[in-house]
């Protein structure tokens, strides 16, 4: 009995462990974008959000690499302050009224 309870209580233990929130979260996602000008906007979008500690967005690639306090934030809150300024990203899609204000040079082909 006393083998069960401790066995019992270890498995409680791990399990709680494996669910705490990392406060360095390395995520990567897709972002659209053209040019310089949508990497300061991205970027910035993303400093908006607390908990995140970095952010650095490929003009190429169009991936975005964050490092994310998870305790503060989510990836999920990320994605949607950038779609409110404009850029769409591989799960939020931003208005079309937000996509609208951006600079000509900045309205990059949307996918349906």
């Amino acid at each position: 009995m006393k083998n069960i309870l401790i066995l019992l209580v270890a498995l409680i233990g791990f399990t709680a462990q494996a669910q705490q929130k990392s406060k360095s979260a390395k995520h990567t996602f897709e972002v659209n974008g053209n040019c310089d000008q949508c990497k300061k906007r991205i970027e910035k979008a993303a400093y908006s959000v607390s908990g995140v500690k970095m952010a650095v967005w490929d003009v190429d690639t169009h991936q975005l690499n964050i490092i994310l306090n998870e305790e503060k934030s989510s990836v999920s809150q990320v994605k949607k302050a950038i779609a409110k300024v404009g850029h769409d990203t591989d799960e939020v899609k931003s208005t079309d009224e937000d996509y609208e204000k951006l600079h000509h040079c900045c309205l990059y082909e949307r996918k349906p």
